[in-house]
C-alpha cells in the first residue's frame, strides 16, 4: 500500500503510539500531466495539503491528550467541508506564484489573481479559481450559482466508523480535479420553500471537470477515468460552484 493509504503515527509525550494522526501524501497520485492555470504547480497542491494534514494532526493531538474527541469526529459535514475549502484557498495564496486570496467577503472566486482587481476584492471577479472540497467520491458538489470559472474541488475521506476510536485513519484526500467549466455544464437542483437554491455540475460537466485530475489515490484512480468520458449527445443546463 501507499504511504497516502499508511498514514504515520505521532507518539505521544507518554511514549506510547495513540490514534493515527496525520496522513501523508502520495506523490506518485500526482498528474504531471495536468493542465495548471495562473501559473500554479502541482507542489503547489501538495504544499498546501499538507498544511491541512498538519493542522488535524497539531488539533487531534491536542484534543486526544484531554481525552476528547478528534476533529474529525466532532464535525458535522458540512462544517468541515467548509473548513477545509477555507483552509485550502488560505494555503494556496500563500504557495501559489500568482493568486491570492479575493479579500470581498463571500467574494466569488475565492482564489483571484494578484493586483488584477483593486484591493485584491472583487464581489464576482472572472479571473481566478474556486475552491470547494466534498466527501463525496467523484468531486459532484452543490455550489450557489451556475457560472462560467475556474473550479477546483478536493475530495476527501473521514473515518468515523472504525473501532476503538483509538485506531481510526485521519483525514485524507482522495481525489483533486481542476476545471474550466461553463453555465450549461450545470444543472439547477430543486429547492423547497425553506432551502437555498443550489447547482451541481450535470454528468457532462463533471466529467469534463475529472478529465483534469490533479490528484487520485487508490480506487479512485480507475472509478474516476472510467467515468470521465463525456458524452456527447445531451446538453442539460445548469450553475456554478
Amino acid at each position: 500500500m501507499t504511504s497516502e493509504l499508511n498514514p504515520a503515527i505521532v507518539t505521544h509525550p507518554s511514549g506510547h503510539d495513540s490514534l493515527n494522526l496525520h496522513a501523508s501524501i502520495d506523490k506518485t497520485a500526482f498528474n504531471p500531466a495536468a493542465d495548471l492555470p495562473f501559473e500554479l504547480r502541482i507542489s503547489d497542491f501538495e504544499h498546501a495539503m499538507l498544511d491541512v494534514y498538519d493542522f488535524f494532526a497539531d488539533v487531534n493531538q491536542l484534543l486526544s491528550k484531554k481525552g476528547l474527541k478528534r476533529l474529525d469526529d466532532m464535525m458535522r459535514p458540512a462544517a468541515m467541508s467548509g473548513i477545509i475549502s477555507d483552509m485550502m484557498t488560505a494555503s494556496l495564496a500563500r504557495f501559489s506564484r500568482s493568486l491570492v486570496e479575493n479579500r470581498h467577503f463571500n467574494g466569488h472566486p475565492d482564489l483571484i489573481v494578484r493586483g488584477r482587481y483593486a484591493n485584491d476584492a472583487i464581489a464576482s471577479g472572472a479571473d481566478g479559481i474556486e475552491i470547494k472540497s466534498t466527501r463525496k467520491a467523484g468531486g459532484a458538489v452543490d455550489t450557489h450559482g451556475a457560472r462560467e470559472q475556474w473550479m477546483c474541488v478536493f475530495v476527501y475521506v473521514v473515518d468515523n466508523s472504525t473501532e476503538p476510536a483509538s485506531e481510526r485513519q485521519p483525514m485524507r484526500f482522495t481525489e483533486v480535479y481542476l476545471g474550466k467549466v461553463r453555465q450549461d455544464d450545470f444543472r439547477r437542483n430543486a429547492r423547497s420553500s425553506l432551502g437555498t437554491r443550489t447547482a451541481t455540475l450535470h454528468k457532462q460537466g463533471i466529467a469534463k471537470l475529472r478529465l483534469n485530475w490533479i490528484y487520485r489515490i487508490g480506487s479512485a484512480r480507475t472509478s474516476s477515468s472510467q467515468s470521465a468520458k463525456p458524452r456527447s449527445t445531451t446538453k442539460s443546463k445548469s450553475s456554478k460552484a
